[in-house]
């Protein structure tokens, strides 16, 4: 698995564009060399002590390619090196990812992943990666009764909430922004 994501990366920062080379800094998750930060003497909106930084990511987007991290879950890591590279100390940042819609794919476990698409799911490392940090992962399960998924396909460290609706509510009035860092 390690070494999926190692080529998936190299394939990746062959990509990188030529005047971000030996530019980006990883200051927590660098499993991607797009979840990286240029660094930035913007004066404005800098951390503020003052504020807690919660933050409730919707991920709705599919799997675009089996073989690959999903592109929302790197969305996911650097939102989060960018506060921590902001000045956030880890102890301020918490963030929330609720999945629903065809993200629920990418949350497969390795035999029902395995079995839809023929290779082990590339999410779960990152998922673990991430989940390390204290970020947190809820699926919908409104979505897996429509589509007939069992909550056995997920993956164990996903937790089940109502629905996403629910749960993006109950995060907002607990102080969560909402962001979408999908691709529709």
């Amino acid at each position: 698995m390690a070494l999926a994501l190692i080529l998936n990366c190299s394939v990746l920062l062959a990509q990188m564009p030529k005047h971000l080379e030996g530019k980006m800094t990883y200051p927590v998750f660098d499993f991607d060399p797009w979840v990286g930060v240029v660094a930035s003497d913007a004066k404005v909106l800098k951390y503020n002590k003052k504020l807690d930084y919660k933050v409730v990511i919707d991920v709705t987007d599919g799997v675009n390619d089996s073989t690959r991290v999903m592109r929302t879950l790197s969305e996911v890591a650097r939102s989060y090196n960018l506060n921590i590279a902001n000045g956030v100390p880890q102890k301020k940042m918490k963030m929330a990812v609720i999945i629903h819609g065809g993200a629920i794919n990418g949350i497969l476990n390795d035999e029902a992943y395995q079995k839809k698409y023929g290779v082990p799911n590339p999410n779960r490392e990152v998922i673990d990666i991430l989940k390390k940090e204290g970020i947190e992962f809820y699926v919908c399960s409104q979505i897996l009764s429509f589509r007939n998924v069992p909550e056995e396909d997920m993956l164990k460290s996903i937790d089940v909430a109502v629905s996403a609706k629910t749960a993006l509510i109950s995060l907002d009035q607990m102080g969560y922004t909402y962001m979408n860092v999908n691709d529709n």
